[in-house]
């Protein structure tokens, strides 16, 4: 799996939402967002573009790949 930075947790705090009501808002268990936050879960696209729309920040913001 490739390494990458995960900068969900702070756009995630700026909207003011846990984790619990982000993972509500996606469809997944609050424990998904805690892995991707910590960068140990690659997620698919359609989860990518899932939590890209409910922070309303591009996907490439953040999820940054080297």
């Amino acid at each position: 799996m490739a390494e990458f930075e995960c900068r969900l947790k702070q756009y995630r705090l700026f909207q003011n939402m846990t984790q619990e009501q982000l993972a509500a808002r996606v469809g997944v268990r609050r424990e998904t967002i805690m892995r991707l936050e910590k960068a140990q879960y690659n997620p698919s696209l359609k989860l990518a573009v899932d939590i890209s729309r409910a922070v309303g920040v591009p996907i490439e913001e953040i999820f940054l790949f080297p």
